[in-house]
C-alpha cells in the first residue's frame, strides 16, 4: 500500500525570470502560509498577488497533497497589474513541508573594533540586516547590558590585543575600526592592510587624521596599493553629520554599497566561533558581556 502524501506547511514563492524594465530581482523569495508571509519578492501589487495566489495553492494542496507540486505563472506588470514599471516576471509556486525559508548567506562579515557611541550605533543598525559581526574590545565594561536583537548574528569579543583577532577575520571580510586610542586604530589598519585580502576597510576620524597615518604606515612598508583603499572618513558623502546615529546610517549604506545582497548568496555562510579563546586573556567570546 502506498503511502500518504502529507499536506504542505506553506508555499514558496520564488522570482524565476524578470523581462523587460520590471525592477525586480531574480532568485527573490518568500514563504506563505495560512496566516503568515516572511520574506519579500518585491513588495507591491505582484506580492500581494502572489500571497492570494499562494494561498488559494495552500486550500487546494492540503485538500488534495497528492496534487502539490511546483508550478509556474507568468505576469505581465502593466497590463495584469496596472504596474508603470512595465516587463513581466515568472513565479514559482512550490509546497515547502516545514513552512520555514532558509537562512540566506550573510551579507558580509564584519570585524569591529571599539564598542563606543558611534560602534553602539553602527551595530543597532546592522543587526537589523543579514550580517555576521565580530564585534571587539579591549576594554572592561565596554559593551552594553543588552545587545540589539535582529537578523544579523552578533559576538562580542573584549581582549587583551584587539591587533591579534585581525587574523580571525574569512577572507574578503569587512573591517570598521573605531576605537577609543589612536596607535590602536592606527595599529589595526596596518595589520588589516598587511593582510592585503580585505573587502572594505573604514577608519572613524578626518582626512587629517589619514593623513598623519598614511605618513606612519610608509614608514612601515605598508604597501601604497592597501594604504589607498582605505576608507577615512567613513560613511556616503550624501550623509552628513557628527552624530553616532547619523554616521551609523553612512556606514552601513557604504557597506551595503559595497557588499550588494545579491553578490553575496554564493559565499559559504561565515560562523563565528563564540567559544575561541582570545590568545592574551584565555577568555571566551561568552565572557564579554559578564
Amino acid at each position: 500500500m502506498s503511502a500518504v502524501a502529507q499536506p504542505p506547511c506553506g508555499v514558496i514563492v520564488e522570482l524565476r525570470r524578470v523581462r523587460g524594465s520590471a525592477p525586480r530581482e531574480q532568485g527573490t523569495r518568500m514563504m506563505v502560509t495560512a496566516h503568515a508571509t516572511d520574506g519579500t519578492i518585491g513588495g507591491g501589487a505582484l506580492e500581494h498577488a502572489a500571497i492570494a495566489r499562494a494561498r488559494a495553492l495552500l486550500g487546494e494542496w492540503i485538500a488534495h497533497p497528492d496534487l502539490a507540486r511546483e508550478m509556474h505563472e507568468l505576469h505581465a506588470l502593466g497590463p495584469q497589474l496596472g504596474q508603470c514599471c512595465g516587463g513581466s516576471v515568472t513565479l514559482a509556486y512550490a509546497p515547502s513541508d516545514s513552512g520555514k525559508l532558509e537562512a540566506p548567506p550573510p551579507m558580509f562579515h564584519l570585524q569591529l573594533h571599539g564598542a563606543g557611541h558611534v560602534g553602539r550605533a553602527v551595530v543597532a543598525v546592522l543587526a537589523t540586516l543579514g550580517c555576521t559581526i565580530d564585534w571587539i574590545d579591549s576594554r572592561t565594561d565596554a559593551f552594553p547590558a543588552s545587545l540589539p536583537g535582529g537578523k544579523a548574528q552578533l559576538a562580542c569579543r573584549r581582549l587583551a590585543d584587539p591587533v591579534a583577532a585581525i587574523a580571525d577575520a574569512p577572507p574578503g571580510a569587512a573591517f570598521l575600526i573605531m576605537t577609543h586610542a589612536h596607535p590602536l586604530d592606527a595599529a589595526l589598519c596596518a595589520a588589516v592592510m598587511r593582510r592585503g585580502d580585505f573587502g572594505y576597510l573604514g577608519l572613524i576620524g578626518s582626512e587629517t587624521k589619514r593623513a598623519r597615518f598614511t605618513r606612519q604606515w610608509r614608514r612601515q612598508d605598508i604597501p601604497p596599493a592597501a594604504i589607498a583603499r582605505l576608507c577615512c572618513p567613513i560613511g556616503i558623502p550624501a550623509i552628513q553629520g557628527k552624530q553616532p546615529e547619523l554616521i551609523a546610517l553612512a556606514v552601513a549604506a557604504e557597506l551595503a554599497s559595497r557588499f550588494p545582497a545579491r553578490h553575496m548568496r554564493q559565499l559559504p555562510r561565515i560562523p563565528i566561533d563564540l567559544d575561541a579563546e582570545c590568545s592574551a586573556c584565555r577568555a571566551s567570546a561568552r565572557c564579554a558581556g559578564s
